[in-house]
């Protein structure tokens, strides 16, 4: 097991021209397991190359269980990674592919390698393949070989470069889970990137967001969910996808109340979260509300509820997915199963204060953010 740690990381290509990675701080306890998630093109998969040592940085560093391995040769880092495409030798058997990493970065006698092998094809369920070549496996069967041939070096970190693209839905959820129970019971450091949100937020202790090779946020998936430091994560974990609207402030006399407004739509804020958007300084924001938290229902408006238009009714069994039409905005909103108006209907929609979320229309940091425990290490290690 092995702490990692990626001190002010940047990485360009084409002569400066493209900055892939910029400036990445993150630390990685002994035995964590590291979700990196971001659309594509965002620089995670140039970071774990990196990590691998498949790229070399223009700037920063990185550590490894206290050793600076910035320049050291790829097959000397003890990290084994495992990618999208498999990777395995297709001229070799699987019993090859496995015990080909060993031969290279080992001093283990064949029958020490071999034994190896069979040990972990064992754990992995797949003893009964190692004759096999490459091209007589299913998609997940090379997965769960090249899983064992990153397993059988028991390197110090495992890095997986978006291992589970290439399968059905089905067969990524189960091996979804078991590389988690991998990763528990070999209790080994792990930095796994996809840029699938629900993967990312299954799967890690902890996740890292990525956004134009920048650091977005890191945190508990359930931190990062409900209190995302600016728009960009609010917007891009969680499924559907955050609700928002653009809308102008006005401040009571007393400064105790904080009214966002926009066509036909009014909602008020008091205490505490009106007052830190008063004291921002912001004229206008983006109201964010995810769509499990909106409520919808009929009569007269509560306060702060506001009219909308039913425009698409999407059942998709153990709720239903409404698409209304609020003020000038769509907005979803994800209701129990029963809750089923017709096209054209007017409902009312509410949502309390503790689930809004309020960004700065120009800058899209949230005006509400609680910074926590790993925001504040980030911030001490910058």
């Amino acid at each position: 097991m092995a702490t990692v740690t990626l001190d002010h990381l940047t990485k360009e290509f084409d002569s400066g021209r493209i900055l892939a990675v910029d400036d990445v701080s993150l630390d990685v306890a002994d035995g964590e397991f590291v979700t990196v998630v971001g659309p594509s093109g965002c620089g995670k998969s140039t970071t774990l190359r990196m990590l691998a040592g498949l790229e070399q940085p223009t700037s920063g560093r990185i550590v490894i269980d206290g050793e600076d391995v910035t320049d050291v040769h790829a097959r000397k880092r003890d990290v084994a990674m495992v990618f999208q495409n498999y990777a395995l030798y297709p001229h070799k058997t699987v019993r090859q592919n496995m015990a080909f990493g060993l031969r290279m970065s080992t001093d283990l006698s064949k029958d020490e390698r071999q034994a190896k092998v069979e040990e972990t094809a064992e754990m992995m369920g797949i003893a009964d393949l190692l004759e096999d070549k490459p091209s007589e496996l299913s998609g997940g069967q090379k997965q769960r070989v090249a899983l064992g041939r990153a397993i059988v070096r028991e390197p110090d970190v495992f890095l997986f470069d978006e291992p589970l693209s290439n399968l059905d839905a089905k067969l990524r959820t189960s091996m979804r889970t078991e590389i988690q129970r991998l990763q528990e019971e070999l209790d080994i450091t792990a930095i796994y990137v996809t840029h699938d949100q629900e993967e990312a937020m299954t799967m890690g202790d902890r996740l890292a967001i990525l956004d134009g090779g920048e650091l977005q946020q890191t945190g508990r998936p359930k931190d990062v969910y409900e209190n995302p430091r600016n728009e960009f994560v609010g917007g891009f974990v969680g499924s559907p996808s955050m609700n928002f609207m653009d809308l102008d402030v006005s401040i009571a006399s007393d400064g105790d109340a904080v009214t966002l407004t926009g066509e036909d739509f009014s909602y008020t804020l008091r205490g505490e979260r009106a007052r830190r958007i008063a004291d921002s300084g912001a004229q206008s924001v983006r109201l964010g509300v995810r769509p499990e938290n909106v409520t919808v229902g009929t009569g007269e408006a509560r306060e702060n509820g506001n009219e909308a238009v039913v425009e698409v009714v999407e059942p998709i069994g153990s709720d239903n997915y409404l698409y209304l039409d609020l003020g000038s905005e769509e907005f979803v909103a994800r209701v129990a199963s029963d809750v089923e108006p017709s096209w054209g209907d007017t409902v009312t929609v509410a949502f309390d204060e503790a689930a809004v979320h309020v960004f700065d229309a120009r800058t899209g940091d949230s005006l509400l953010f609680e910074e926590g425990e790993d925001e504040r290490d980030a911030v001490a290690a910058a």
